[in-house]
Formats: C-alpha cells, sequence, structure tokens
C-alpha cells in the first residue's frame, strides 16, 4: 500500500513532508499526519533546512542533487518535494529501510 505523503507524477513522484529544524541531526523518522517527517540539523534560515532537505533526500534516494526541487512550502513546515527519476515504489522501499 503507498503512503498517504507519495503521489505518483508522469515525471517522478512529490512527497508531502513535515520538517522539524535545529534537530540534534539529520534524518527521516517516519510517517506523521499523513506526511513524511524530517528532522534537520539545519536552523530555518536563509533556506539553510530547504537546502538540508534537498541533499538528504538525494542522497537517501541515491539521485543527484539536482533531480531533488521543493515545489511548494519554500517557508513553511509542510512543504511540497518532488524528485524526478523515481518510482513511488522506489522512495517506498528506500523510506522503509531508513
Amino acid at each position: 500500500m503507498t503512503p498517504a505523503f507519495v503521489q505518483e507524477r508522469p515525471d517522478g513522484v512529490e512527497l508531502a513532508v513535515l520538517v522539524q529544524p535545529r534537530a540534534s541531526r539529520s534524518r527521516v523518522v517516519g510517517e506523521h499526519d499523513g506526511q513524511l517527517k524530517v528532522q534537520l540539523a539545519a536552523p530555518p534560515v536563509e533556506g539553510a533546512a530547504n537546502e538540508a532537505l534537498q541533499e538528504l533526500l538525494s542522497e537517501l534516494l541515491g539521485v543527484p542533487r539536482r533531480a531533488v526541487r521543493l515545489v511548494g512550502g519554500e517557508t513553511s513546515r509542510r512543504k511540497r518535494v518532488h524528485i524526478a527519476g523515481v518510482t513511488t515504489a522506489q522512495v517506498v522501499g528506500l523510506l522503509q529501510d531508513v
């Protein structure tokens, strides 16, 4: 079953992400309130948390940094992230291992 936070798109997937900045370390925590919860060590200042989120997701999913794009919620804790070149099955499988 596909989690609610993952939506298939023609050229990849879109994730609904809940970000917790200024955590002790950057990591994916799991699902929270229908969104993927991610803790980030970076502060929410001058886009640092957004950059850290994109870097973390690119590393976890094994895609280039340019394939991970923020499409909504730039200044919010609730964000929409598009990841090009991956399928829902790949994303779900990789995030379950975290």
